[in-house]
């Protein structure tokens, strides 16, 4: 392989691997601060023992999501110099307002939150678990405004020629919203908040099959399960939004989302498929005209196609980014099937009594993160042959000293890294999950029949 493909590999591998962790801290940072808004309102002891908790498990993703994240500033240096030297300008500042803005508020707060639990008072612990949330999620925002700039450039001007090309920034807040980025922070953010909820959601659905934590659990699951419902509600209309943005800024990415080739044609929406780059053709189970109603109420709408374009100036691996964006929607409405069946067992009395679904929770735990993941490979891999789209090639932003043998070296150091930083986080997890929340409560021993009688009719 050469250094663009192994450069790239390199990026996504690191890249996906430290976005496991910021969605989680964005996710749990909400489920905090209401079980501690509720622990103030209440008084409920149960809703700090449930808080106290999860700040343990907050710690932990937010600690490796940091040490993870800082690998990829080196790759912009070392592998991506010429893309370094064009958005220099524009990078710089939003980083720098994350810094100020986001950073600085979450690391002034944190100290506060993991270790201020009895040097303080409850409303000042509340304030501090919501600058730090705050924080994360002002840290989303400017990560997801560059990266948006990239897909939508506006607010600049681009100086110098040839491979001393940059742009500049002329106008901050245009660059800031630009066309594509607050559809796209909504759906990141909200794309957060499902991965903590369904994490949430997940550890209390085991410990209410085990027989443990009954109480806790069921306040925890609860609360997760309200976030979720409206999360996955609400991500459909981000979602749709964010659709319609690429559908009018990046005609051609849409395009290859749902295997769309004709010039100017009615498009089909794709349920599931695949995509034959050769011959042209999608196999699988469609709603003739869907796409084109999606994006003009109208069903015999024309969408520009893929062959509009030069094969150069399109994404190359059209059926990738087909299924990526598919398996996206769907495991997005099965977020939605499931938290609105749980909902309604919950408005039944009968939620807790459906063991097989707290199974289902305990593994769907998963699904926003692969959809977290998708999401983003089909939106990148879309963007292509575009590091910036429209200005800047991938096989120009390469930096020119790099070989083929030192990313492969350092790929590989990479991913050992990463794999050991991977089973540490799991083990971690694992051990704070067993050892669950100091509320004094002991795995029940009687037996399952009478367990279930009494802790259900309660």
């Amino acid at each position: 392989m050469d250094v663009e493909v192994l450069s790239r590999i390199q990026f996504a591998f690191t890249v996906a691997f430290h976005y496991i962790y910021p969605p989680l801290s964005i996710g749990l940072g909400l489920n905090m601060v209401i079980m501690e808004g509720l622990y103030l309102r209440t008084k409920d002891p149960a809703y700090e023992r449930l808080a106290r908790f999860w700040t343990r498990i907050f710690a932990l993703t937010f600690g490796i999501g940091v040490a993870t994240g800082i690998v990829m500033e080196f790759e912009f240096g070392t592998n991506w110099a010429t893309y370094s030297r064009y958005v220099g300008d524009i990078f710089g500042s939003a980083l720098a307002a994350e810094g100020i803005f986001a950073f600085a508020l979450e690391s002034g707060f944190l100290g506060v939150l993991l270790f201020g639990w009895n040097r303080v008072s409850p409303r000042v612990h509340f304030i501090a678990t919501l600058g730090v949330w705050l924080g994360s999620m002002f840290s989303a925002v400017w990560i997801v405004v560059a990266n948006s700039w990239q897909q939508t450039p506006a607010g600049y001007h681009v100086v110098g020629e040839g491979m001393q090309a940059r742009a500049e920034i002329t106008d901050f807040w245009a660059m800031v919203f630009n066309p594509s980025s607050v559809d796209r922070l909504s759906h990141v953010w909200i794309g957060a908040f499902l991965a903590g909820s369904f994490l949430i959601m997940s550890v209390h659905a085991y410990y209410l099959l085990k027989g443990r934590h009954l109480r806790l659990s069921k306040k925890a699951f609860k609360i997760a399960l309200i976030v979720a419902t409206v999360a996955s509600l609400a991500q459909l209309f981000t979602g749709h939004r964010s659709a319609d943005g690429v559908s009018k800024n990046q005609p051609a990415k849409l395009a290859a989302m749902e295997g769309h080739y004709d010039c100017l044609g009615v498009a089909d929406m794709y349920l599931f498929g695949w995509v034959d780059d050769e011959t042209q053709e999608v196999y699988g189970l469609k709603v003739p005209g869907g796409l084109s109603f999606l994006i003009h109420g109208d069903f015999n709408s024309t969408v520009t196609g893929l062959n509009a374009f030069d094969r150069n100036d399109r994404p190359g691996q059209v059926n990738a980014v087909f299924q990526f964006y598919h398996l996206m929607v769907i495991i997005g409405m099965t977020l939605i099937g499931l938290t609105l069946l749980a909902a309604i067992f919950w408005i039944r009395g009968t939620l807790f009594e459906q063991r097989w679904l707290l199974k289902v929770f305990v593994f769907a735990v998963i699904l926003p993160q692969i959809a977290n993941q998708v999401g983003w490979f089909a939106a990148e891999m879309g963007r292509q042959p575009w590091v910036v789209y429209g200005l800047l090639r991938t096989s120009d932003a390469l930096s020119k000293a790099v070989t083929a043998n030192q990313v492969w070296f350092s790929l590989i150091l990479f991913t050992i890294i990463y794999s050991l930083l991977f089973v540490l986080f799991v083990y971690l997890l694992n051990k704070k999950i067993k050892h669950g929340p100091d509320d004094g409560e002991m795995i029940d021993k009687r037996p399952r029949q009478r367990q279930i009688a009494e802790v259900y009719a309660s």
